[in-house]
């Protein structure tokens, strides 16, 4: 795996995390999620089962939406399946095959609904139709048609581009390879899914066993790896099906909903999944998500859920896109498996934050087809039995070491402990002592109290620091991630053999390692598993690495609650690494005037000004920044390409829009590139005052600063 999961953090409620825990975990999530995708996508291989991917995301998702300034650049929800293979020549789709956010129970259901109500600015009795049909488990494919002729076919890949597999999807029966209804675009890209029926799996797994060739282990498995062969007669050989249920690049649409556009591929020829419906109410849109998973296994193919999708096309083009995800679509994942077995132990692990996790291991057992050793712990207070809200164990069921317990597998990589077998409890069980001193560096390990709540934090943190080996390799790990500095030949094992060697113990160390390394004895070259041909190419990486973008460089720092996504709005909010570090500075020792500043941000919140100041304040931390400057580059953020009238510029909303929600507004201006605040100032370019528009319309006139009218506003936008 690319790294191992923080099973505390993973755990820990999402209402409960602190900053901090979620931005450490949004990074092991978006790892471990990459390892998965390119296993999936890319090999045919997975190693978790679907559930356990669903809620990987899903936990990923939710943390996001609590803290959406910690969202990473190499955020899942932005990221689509995998690159695509070099054995296949690539596709760029003309547009992006995206994935879809997962909800998993009936109020995340009718929280969706509500959302959309919200954006769209919909009345109570207005009716809101919502598509509903089971989600395929099996390889997302386009299919391209020119004047009604197939000419292209290709994968999802990582969504923006895919492999071209025209001749192997060809050999799909049930795909036409012409159209001639007259209401058939010239141009048109169908999207569906191909998959194995289980009959065929079974007979194509028999053909396997008797030829002495490896069998496959699930259906999906079986059809991906039927149309990636580079032969096609090999998939001409395997019985795959196709539902369609999407559409790409078009040159225009004959219907206006998604039922007339389902009625559509079916009357063209396309084969569309039978049990597709439209409900108008979330009470019918669950019963038929209750229907459908009973007959999930007497289906004749594998689903893993349904899907919502607003009906209405036009309201699926005002709702748009958030990140790579529609607003307007949903994926209801199936619950989760359970198992019995048997706790053996419960370790301590120091991530990089310095947070204490403590993960069971487990007697192996089989939930759901996956053999599982380890499960999440949550924290000190979960074992303990005081598991809070939204936590699966039962309230006042202590975990002990030798305890039976029920494992759910919940779609993490780090399943959960729901419940403790107490009649089978043995008699030599103690509670179990959670460390108050960190195991790696003996520092004290405390718990926070949050001031804002007065509670203390659930996750118990050691306060070595920078002198913590377990925290100090995790920071340097990050600073060299695929998303910071993505220095090539400087992985996990480098990093650590580096550290426990004393060749490179911060951010600076990197990049003076060439200059000093005829100093050491014995150089690189001569390490184990390395040569002067590794070495070479590991300088070289740095060199590239001398120059970087802004906000891949400061979400390099590991600021505490500072993750791609906040990085990259200070990034295109600062400008440049001057102006950057100016304003951390005046954090550092205590500007008001730079706190309220940042804080005026859309999307920026007390807490990151906060981590910033602290950062910033911090001797030894101005001593690294400072030496890493003097061997780096930091490049400024770039103009977008596009240029819109409101390019660059910083934007206010207040009072009561009326032709549209403040988040569609607030989404609409930042997706022709102004900068949303929450507060006026000398920097505010433009000022939209509805109705009701108090003290922000009057700062606004004050400092002389534009102020529009809806109408105007749209105008400006040529929206109106």
């Amino acid at each position: 795996m690319a790294s191992k999961p923080d099973p505390v953090l993973r755990e820990t409620p999402v209402d409960e995390l602190k900053p901090a825990a979620a931005r450490s975990e949004l990074k092991s999530l978006a790892a471990e999620i990459l390892e998965h995708d390119r296993r999936y996508y890319s090999e045919d291989a997975p190693d978790v089962t679907d559930a356990q991917y669903d809620v990987l995301r899903r936990r990923n998702a939710q943390i996001e939406a609590r803290f959406p300034q910690l969202k990473r650049k190499d955020s899942p929800s932005d990221r689509i399946g995998a690159p695509p293979l070099a054995a296949f020549a690539t596709v760029r789709h003309a547009v992006p095959m995206l994935s879809l956010g997962n909800v998993f129970t009936d109020d995340d259901v009718e929280a969706f609904c509500d959302r959309i109500r919200r954006f769209l600015g919909l009345e109570a009795d207005e009716e809101l139709a919502i598509a509903v049909e089971p989600k395929i488990d099996g390889l997302s494919a386009t299919l391209r048609y020119e004047d009604g002729i197939f000419t292209l076919g290709a994968t999802r890949g990582d969504g923006a581009q895919g492999e071209n597999i025209t001749q192997n999807l060809k050999t799909i029966k049930t795909i036409p390879q012409h159209v001639e209804a007259e209401d058939f675009p010239p141009v048109f890209e169908v999207r569906g899914e191909v998959f194995m029926s289980h009959d065929d799996f079974k007979a194509l797994n028999q053909a396997q066993a008797t030829n002495g060739k490896p069998e496959f282990a699930n259906p999906r498995n079986a059809a991906a790896g039927s149309l990636r062969q580079l032969d096609a007669s090999i998939t001409a050989s395997r019985p795959l099906g196709f539902f369609a249920y999407a559409w790409g690049e078009t040159a225009s649409l004959p219907v206006g909903n998604q039922n007339e556009m389902i009625a559509a591929f079916k009357r063209w020829g396309f084969p569309v999944n039978p049990l597709f419906k439209v409900c108008t109410r979330v009470a019918d849109m669950l019963a038929v998500y209750s229907e459908i998973e009973a007959r999930r296994a007497s289906l004749g193919y594998d689903i893993d859920g349904v899907v919502y999708k607003v009906d209405r096309l036009d309201w699926q083009n005002r709702l748009g896109f958030r990140s790579r995800q529609p607003r307007w679509a949903v994926a209801h994942k199936f619950p989760a498996e359970q198992a019995t077995t048997v706790l053996e132990d419960i370790e301590i692990q120091v991530g990089r934050t310095g947070a204490l996790t403590p993960v069971a291991r487990l007697k192996p057992v089989t939930v759901g087809g996956v053999v599982v050793s380890n499960a999440s712990l949550h924290n000190e207070d979960y074992i303990k039995g005081i598991g809070g809200d939204g936590l699966p164990l039962r309230e006042g069921r202590d975990i002990r070491k030798g305890d039976w317990v029920i494992v759910q597998r919940a779609g993490d990589v780090i399943p959960q402990i729901v419940d403790v077998v107490i009649g089978k409890r043995p008699g030599h069980a103690k509670p179990f002592s959670f460390p108050t001193k960190c195991p790696e560096c003996g520092s004290q390990a405390v718990r926070e109290l949050d001031e804002k709540s007065g509670k203390t934090d659930a996750v118990r943190r050691c306060t070595g620091g920078l002198f913590c080996p377990a925290q100090a390799v995790e920071r340097l790990k990050h600073f060299v991630g695929r998303n910071t500095f993505d220095i090539e030949g400087l992985g996990t094992k480098q990093v650590e053999a580096f550290f426990a060697e004393g060749l490179v113990r911060t951010p600076a160390d990197i990049f003076t390692l060439e200059a000093r390394n005829a100093s050491f004895d014995p150089p690189i070259a001569s390490h184990e598993g390395w040569g002067a041909t590794s070495e070479a190419k590991l300088f070289a990486a740095i060199r590239t690495r001398r120059h970087i973008g802004l906000d891949r460089f400061i979400n390099a720092l590991g600021i505490r609650h500072v993750g791609e996504g906040t990085a990259r709005l200070l990034a295109r909010t600062y400008g440049d690494i001057d102006s950057f570090y100016q304003a951390g500075r005046a954090l550092g020792v205590g500007d008001e005037a730079a706190r309220a500043e940042m804080e005026a941000i859309d999307g920026i919140g007390p807490a990151v000004v906060e981590a910033l100041g602290d950062f910033f304040g911090e001797a030894h931390n101005a001593q690294i920044l400072a030496a890493l400057l003097e061997q780096i580059e930091v490049a400024p953020v770039e103009a977008a390409a596009t240029t819109t009238p409101v390019s660059g510029k910083t934007v206010v909303f207040t009072g009561t829009l009326e032709k549209m929600s403040r988040a569609e507004a607030k989404a609409r201006a930042e997706a022709l590139g102004a900068k949303v605040s929450g507060s006026v100032s000398v920097k505010t370019d433009i000022v939209i005052a509805g109705p009701g528009a108090g003290s922000k319309r009057a700062k606004a006139e004050e400092l002389g600063v534009e102020v529009l009218n809806e109408d105007d506003w749209l105008a400006l936008i040529g929206q109106n």
